[in-house]
């Protein structure tokens, strides 16, 4: 554990004093090296589930993909932020890549906290850098109220789960998940037990985040840098998840009636968030609240608790983290050469950049879950398993994933077939660098479909 996180940790004293000229390869072939190393936690099995064992942070096989995919998006957000901040003075440079580095090492000690109230803490310490990262380095003049969304939706949500944590360590004595699981399941019965149950889970459905509790969600992405929103769509939205699954465990006898409007929500927001996809002229926009319909299929699987909706949510969790922070990568490119987001300005560009439009094809393709990716895999084991809970629900994920193909194909051909605008007149040609970034996300998504027990969770 403390091999990934030490040296993380050590890489805030080295981005301050390493010389200016070499800071982002030092820092980009750094990050890699950790994350390289950190692949080493996908390969453990003990018989217990829980390895790399210390008395606060422990790895088993729910938190390992996500912990891997938390070291792989470093060196990608470092890679796709050189451009965007090359114009600043060195010292703010500096200071952005030490954002970015704190965050990951907040998201390390989440996903692998052994204790409920160490989760607890750096689930909240992740919004501090984020805050930061979307308010001071964002585009536009919004990014001050994005930034307030962001903050009170995520304090408003969590407070409660503080109160609720705090009641669970009175009654059980203990709030470590390797000794939760084994004590005995309480009789909730009264009205104040279903609040303890909304308020666990409230924080986290506003995290993911669930329709109704989502407005959040496109602002902070639309006004974040390319970094803020790939950390977003990719890491701190699964936080949620994650919080989910754990928590989960301990709510078992009230979760078969309370979760009912929940899931409606989730399945409900799936469709009404494609609906909005269809009719977006923001590209930015698009893709933020294509990641909220594909996070209500994610938290609906996790709210009817059988293995293969838990299984389902955590690949999709996974396949769709390196979908969306390709496309939000694929977007800033196009933003950095038009300055534009809207999608009527910057169309056409398969004449101008084709190498281009072929990552845009993966990526689209992988949006709407195309066969042997991973994202098809968890989709239809979330679909098979709320099928199984009630076949009505067959619906509403049906025309779920009939919109979600929709937008995707809208997507890719608004921005890249058609006629070249006439005042698209110079473009930057593409660089190696970008081919890179996208040949990074969209790697592991390929290499995932031969073996795809290695974010199978529990179930393997």
């Amino acid at each position: 554990m403390l091999k990934i996180l030490l040296p993380t940790i050590m890489l805030v004293p080295t981005i301050w004093i390493t010389p200016a000229k070499h800071l982002w390869s030092t820092t980009l072939s750094y990050s890699l090296i950790i994350s390289l190393i950190s692949l080493t936690w996908l390969k453990s099995s003990t018989e217990s589930g829980w390895s790399f064992l210390s008395p606060y942070m422990a790895t088993d096989p729910l938190s390992t993909p996500l912990l891997a995919l938390t070291c792989w998006l470093l060196p990608l957000m470092i890679l796709a932020s050189q451009n965007h901040t090359a114009s600043e003075p060195i010292s703010r440079q500096r200071t952005y890549i030490t954002l970015l580095t704190s965050l990951q090492i907040f998201l390390i000690m989440a996903f692998s906290a052994t204790e409920v109230i160490m989760f607890y803490i750096m689930f909240e310490a992740t919004l501090i850098p984020t805050l930061i990262i979307i308010t001071r380095w964002g585009n536009q003049t919004e990014r001050l109220n994005a930034g307030t969304y962001f903050l009170f939706y995520t304090l408003a949500g969590s407070l409660p789960l503080l109160v609720a944590l705090l009641l669970l360590q009175n009654s059980t004595g203990t709030l470590s998940l390797l000794t939760l699981q084994y004590t005995p399941s309480m009789q909730l019965s009264s009205f104040a037990d279903k609040l303890w149950w909304a308020g666990c889970l409230l924080a986290f459905l506003v995290k993911m985040p669930l329709y109704g509790a989502h407005l959040w969600l496109p602002k902070a992405h639309v006004e974040a840098p390319i970094a803020g929103s790939m950390v977003l769509a990719a890491v701190l939205l699964k936080l949620g998840g994650y919080g989910m699954m754990r928590m989960m465990i301990m709510l078992e006898p009230l979760t078969k009636e309370l979760s009912y409007p929940f899931i409606i929500f989730a399945l409900w927001g799936v469709i009404m968030t494609g609906s909005i996809c269809l009719r977006q002229t923001d590209l930015k926009s698009l893709i933020a609240y294509s990641s909220v319909s594909h996070m209500g299929l994610v938290a609906a699987g996790i709210l009817i608790q059988t293995p293969w909706g838990f299984t389902g949510a955590l690949i999709l969790m996974i396949a769709h983290g390196l979908t969306s922070s390709a496309l939000f990568c694929l977007a800033n490119t196009n933003y950095e050469r038009t300055h534009s987001r809207t999608m009527i300005l910057a169309r056409g560009l398969q004449m101008v950049l084709p190498l281009m439009t072929a990552w845009w094809f993966i990526a689209s393709l992988a949006n709407l879950a195309l066969p042997p990716l991973p994202n098809l895999m968890g989709e239809l084991m979330i679909i098979t398993s709320l099928f199984h809970w009630s076949w009505w629900t067959i619906a509403l994920t049906g025309a779920g994933t009939l919109i979600t193909a929709g937008y995707s194909l809208y997507m890719f051909l608004m921005t890249q077939r058609g006629p070249l605008p006439t005042h698209i007149i110079s473009l930057d040609p593409t660089h190696s660098r970008e081919h890179l970034l996208m040949a990074l996300h969209l790697l592991p998504l390929i290499l995932l479909i031969p073996k795809p027990e290695l974010i199978w969770g529990w179930t393997a």
